[in-house]
């Protein structure tokens, strides 16, 4: 059976993001998208862990559920934190901080009970505020918090999160690392996934050589509740043998059966530029410049495509033999608010939401598996752009520097580079 995971999630207490992230509007909106796993976010936050053991119930599997809930969505307890290494004293950087400055790394935590997550949230209490932001910033190397996270309970798991974006990706143009080892130190060995990010997919990691070993995951790292599961990762359990060290174990195995993925063009960093002098390049056109703004003379901010070309050591379009498959998609009411004209939050799109996810079930049967016949009798324009995305037939304008991409879901000029690009992975029941 499969499952449809969403393992990086924010709550309510987490900086920039919307109040109606309750753990209620969680579970509904994971039955409504068809997300069978949900992170609960942010259980190193006092006041949401408070709720957390309030309104989930053990299952005695390491998974949660939602009390009272009939839906059936099985909650994963799950954090993101931000180390800081600061400039060492005297100014040399060192192998936590390869920019002279400071070296900061988004990190995502999974563990298995209530008791664990308890003890984490004590020890990183030492290193900053928890109760600031849900997102805690701690002051402390990205080796120290995998030792004291793994050394309280070896089931416990932590990757880097969104690993190629700028600032706070392992990966990221502006003070990232190289490698794991170099981010890590000695506890790179208890690393096993990278999570793509918005602004990366899969066939961005298959160009690097050592990352080969890595399970690749992906997840909405969602600020609101429509954005909840606009990337994924799929696992395969019989249902009666899924828990939580199943769905460690497939990571550690590298047994994701596939990852659903944004456009990576879509993503707010995927080219260069920047933001304020209104200017966006290719990492080839900005070498043109000496990666400076040719408007404000400042450095450019450089993407992840740039990032990656960088150090790549395979030509784009490499495939390692048993690479996971993905797709891509893009959320149901962005697609509806596009072939319709109207705004993503109108009462119109809402309504046409909740009539095609009426008819097919979740939505992300919609995007996936749903019969393009069938849904072309409830909307042509929908149908046809479902289509162009299973096919990865569309156009796109990239984004940068903060500055999410545009993807125009009706139109295909343009779309040869991505299809040939892309055209490699294949999954049944997604032609």
């Amino acid at each position: 059976m499969e499952f449809i995971s969403e393992l990086h999630t924010h709550s309510r207490y987490a900086g920039a993001c919307s109040e109606k992230l309750t753990l209620q509007n969680m579970d509904a909106t994971a039955r409504t998208k068809g997300i069978g796993i949900m992170g609960t976010a942010d259980f190193s936050h006092p006041e949401w862990f408070k709720e957390i053991k309030k309104n989930m119930v053990p299952q005695g599997n390491g998974l949660f559920r939602l009390s009272g809930s009939n839906t059936g969505v099985n909650f994963i307890l799950s954090n993101e934190v931000c180390t800081i290494y600061p400039k060492v004293k005297g100014g040399t950087a060192s192998v936590f901080d390869r920019t002279g400055n400071v070296a900061k790394i988004h990190h995502g935590i999974l563990v298995p009970d209530m008791e664990t997550a308890e003890q984490i949230s004590d020890s990183l209490a030492k290193f900053g505020n928890l109760s600031i932001d849900g997102r805690p910033q701690l002051n402390m190397s990205a080796a120290e918090l995998v030792e004291i996270v793994h050394g309280i309970n070896p089931r416990n798991f932590v990757f880097p999160a969104h690993s190629w974006t700028p600032w706070f990706g392992v990966f990221g143009s502006m003070g990232g690392f190289n490698s794991v080892e170099e981010a890590y130190g000695d506890q790179a060995k208890h690393i096993y996934a990278l999570e793509t990010g918005l602004s990366a997919d899969p066939a961005m990691f298959w160009r690097l050589s050592k990352l080969d070993r890595y399970a690749i995951i992906s997840s909405g790292d969602a600020h609101s509740l429509p954005k909840l599961g606009r990337e994924a990762t799929v696992f395969e359990f019989d249902e009666d043998k899924l828990s939580y060290d199943a769905v460690i174990g497939a990571m550690k195995n590298k047994q994701v059966k596939y990852t659903i993925e944004f456009y990576p063009e879509e993503g707010k960093y995927h080219y260069d530029g920047h933001r304020k002098c209104n200017v966006s390049l290719s990492p080839e056109e900005s070498a043109k410049y000496n990666n400076i703004c040719p408007v404000c003379r400042k450095k450019l901010t450089l993407g992840v495509l740039h990032r990656v070309n960088d150090l790549a050591d395979r030509e784009e379009g490499y495939k390692p033999k048993n690479a996971v498959p993905f797709v891509h998609a893009i959320p149901l009411n962005e697609i509806i608010a596009f072939v319709s004209g109207k705004g993503v939050y109108t009462q119109y799109v809402y309504a046409t939401y909740s009539k095609v996810v009426e008819r097919f079930g979740t939505e992300m049967n919609v995007l996936l598996n749903a019969d393009i016949g069938s849904i072309s009798e409830v909307d042509a324009k929908l149908a046809e752009a479902i289509k162009n995305i299973r096919k990865d037939m569309v156009s796109i304008k990239p984004g940068y520097d903060g500055v999410f991409g545009t993807v125009d879901v009706l139109s295909t000029k343009g779309s040869a580079k991505a299809a040939s690009r892309y055209g490699q992975k294949t999954i049944s029941g997604f032609e």
